[in-house]
C-alpha cells in the first residue's frame, strides 16, 4: 500500500517511476539504468536494502539515495548513512515530507534544480509546471512537463521516441504506439507549433538557443 501510494504521488509530480520488489531486481535496476535518485526499502526479499545500497556506492555514478523503512533504531540509522545512505526517513511518514527531501538531496546532486529552464524562446518553471513561448503561457500536465522538461535539459540535441519514453514513464507503465505524438501535439496546442521541432525519422529538439 505504501508503495503504491508513493508511486502514484511521485508521477503526479512528473517523477518517471521504476518500481522493483527484491533487492536483486533493485541491484540489476541500477547497474543498467541512470536514475536521479533511488528511495531504498531495507526489508527487501533476496537481498536486503544494505546489500543493494553496498551495491549502489560501488557503482561509478553518485546516485542520491533515500532509506525509507519501519526500521527507526538508532543502529539501523547509522549503519544506513555510514554505508553511503543521503537520508533516512522512518514509515509511517507524510508523502510531502518525501517528496520535499527528494527535492533537498537532487539539489544537492544538482539534478534537481528548481530554476527555470529556458534556451531563451522558451521557458519551463518546474515549481509551477508553466511554460511560455512567443508570448504564449501555459500550465502543463505532469506528463507533458516531463516531455518539455527532457527537451530543454539539452536544447539542440534531438531526442528519440525512446529517449523521450524513459524520460517520461516507468518500467511498469504501459505506453501507447502514439503517446509522444499525443503529448508533443498537446504542448503545440498550447504553445504554438514551433516551440518543438520534429526531425524526420529522427525524433523531436528544441532549439539551442
Amino acid at each position: 500500500m505504501i508503495g503504491t501510494a508513493v508511486e502514484q504521488a511521485l508521477r503526479d509530480e512528473a517523477y518517471a517511476v521504476d518500481w522493483v520488489r527484491d533487492g536483486r531486481t533493485g541491484i540489476a535496476a541500477a547497474e543498467s539504468d541512470t536514475y536521479d535518485a533511488v528511495l531504498l526499502d531495507l526489508g527487501l526479499p533476496l537481498a536486503d536494502g544494505y546489500a543493494v545500497l553496498r551495491h549502489i556506492r560501488m557503482l561509478p555514478r553518485k546516485t542520491p539515495v533515500i532509506i525509507v523503512t519501519a526500521r527507526d533504531g538508532i543502529d539501523d540509522r547509522v549503519a544506513g548513512l555510514d554505508l553511503g545512505a543521503d537520508d533516512y526517513l522512518v514509515k509511517p511518514f507524510e508523502i510531502r515530507e518525501l517528496l520535499a527531501r527528494m527535492r533537498a538531496v537532487l539539489r544537492r546532486e544538482g539534478s534537481g534544480s528548481t530554476a527555470v529552464l529556458t534556451n531563451g524562446a522558451l521557458s519551463l518553471d518546474p515549481l509551477t509546471r508553466q511554460a511560455v513561448f512567443d508570448g504564449s503561457e501555459a500550465q502543463l500536465t505532469a506528463r507533458e512537463f516531463s516531455l518539455l522538461q527532457a527537451l530543454l535539459l539539452r536544447p539542440g540535441a534531438i531526442l528519440s521516441r525512446g529517449d523521450l519514453e524513459s524520460h517520461i514513464y516507468g518500467w511498469n507503465e504501459e505506453v501507447e504506439s502514439n503517446a509522444i505524438e499525443f503529448l508533443i501535439h498537446s504542448v503545440r496546442k498550447k504553445l504554438g507549433t514551433a516551440a518543438i521541432r520534429n526531425v524526420r525519422g529522427v525524433g523531436w529538439m528544441v532549439d539551442r538557443g
